[in-house]
Parts: structure tokens; C-alpha cells; sequence
């Protein structure tokens, strides 16, 4: 089988080059654009208050929100989340009370998706709900990869009428498989300070809700 490139040799074993790649994927996209990730998720705090109830996505971005909530015990939060690596970071911190979505885990990121997760979803009602996409398209909307994270995240969005959509500037545009939402249907987008003056200008034209994230000094 290591012939046929579907395993490599390694010292007591042999290890799936499909596994590699996988890990190596998911490392991909934690660590893409991490200063700007920081920046945004730094921003996305300040929204939180002290004793809020927040839901956060399986997207990169929310994962260094969970990584900077972890770090800031000077606010009790209470988190529900479908992801296995946000819940990873914040299970056993004294200030977070976690709440995992159940189901059916699966996705680059692993996380819970399908029905049984979006079921589990309907029991919660939160303060705020902090999302990633796929894509921000101001003709189509917020996009999503696949169907099975677009329903997710449209669930999250029944759970609080406050929603924050973190996304750094490489989001905008692009194609896309699956809509989430119209621009519009979120509190606030929040990106970074690469995003180009087009987006912006075209952002505060048709009202969207933009806020630009500092990083930090």
C-alpha cells in the first residue's frame, strides 16, 4: 500500500497520507492570517458583557474568540458551541460555562453538524451568536462551503437576535455553493484592517453593518 502513495513508513507503523493531509489542512487553516484572526477576535470581545450567554461557530475566526475568552477571566461567559476544538480550549476555565451541541461531528474543523446538531441547537436562546463564513457577497449574502455548515450557522442565528459575523478581508467576494443569510441579517460584520476601500465605501453605501478591527498595539 505505500506503493500506491495510500501510506507512509514510519518507525513502528504506518501512517494514512489521507490522515496527513487532513491535519495538515486543518493546521492550514487555524494558522491562516492568524494576526488578523487576532484582531478580529479581540474586537469581538468587546461586545461581550459579563455574564452573557454567546453560541460560537466551527470557523477559525471563532476559534481564537474561544482562545481570547480563555485568556480574559475578568468576564463570566456562558458558551455553546459545536466545535471540538472551542470546546477543547474552553472546557475546565472557571470563568466559561460550556455547553457542547451534540450530533453528528464531521467538517475540516471538526464539529457537530445535521440534524441532530441542529435539533440541539433549538433548546438554547442566547445573548449573542458569533459566526464564521465562507464568503461576504453583497449581491447573494453571506456564504457558506456546503450545506451541511450553512444549516448550522442558520440555526445559530434562530438562537439570538444579535449576530456577529467574523470574517477577515479575504472573505469578501469570491464564489460561493451555499447562502446563509442576506448581508443585512447580522448585527455586525466584523473584519480586519486589510480589507480594501471598495468594500468599505460599498459597505457604508448600502448600510452594512461593517466594523473594522485595530490590531492590537
Amino acid at each position: 500500500m505505500s506503493a500506491e502513495g495510500l501510506l507512509k513508513r514510519t518507525h513502528g507503523g504506518a501512517v494514512s497520507l489521507e490522515q496527513n493531509m487532513a491535519r495538515k489542512y486543518r493546521a492550514e487553516t487555524i494558522y491562516r492570517h492568524v494576526e488578523r484572526k487576532k484582531a478580529i477576535a479581540a474586537r469581538a470581545y468587546e461586545y461581550i458583557e459579563d455574564r452573557d450567554t454567546i453560541i460560537i461557530d466551527d470557523a477559525s475566526s471563532s476559534f481564537y474568540l474561544a482562545l481570547h475568552i480563555k485568556s480574559h477571566p475578568e468576564k463570566r461567559v456562558a458558551v455553546v458551541t459545536n466545535s471540538l476544538l472551542v470546546g477543547n480550549e474552553l472546557a475546565g476555565i472557571e470563568h466559561v460555562e460550556l455547553y457542547m451541541i451534540g450530533g453528528y461531528v464531521g467538517g475540516h474543523l471538526a464539529a457537530s453538524m445535521g440534524e441532530s446538531a441542529v435539533e440541539n441547537m433549538e433548546h438554547f436562546h442566547v445573548d449573542k451568536g458569533f459566526i464564521g463564513v465562507h464568503g461576504i457577497n453583497f449581491e447573494a449574502g453571506l456564504t457558506s462551503i456546503a450545506t451541511p455548515q450553512m444549516q448550522v450557522k442558520q440555526a445559530i442565528m434562530k438562537t439570538t437576535d444579535k449576530v456577529f459575523v467574523l470574517a477577515d478581508s479575504t472573505k469578501f467576494g469570491g464564489g460561493y455553493l451555499s447562502i446563509i443569510c442576506p448581508i443585512k441579517s447580522v448585527y455586525k460584520i466584523i473584519t480586519d484592517q486589510q480589507v480594501s476601500k471598495q468594500n468599505v465605501i460599498r459597505a457604508e453605501r448600502e448600510s452594512v453593518p461593517l466594523v473594522i478591527a485595530k490590531r492590537p498595539e
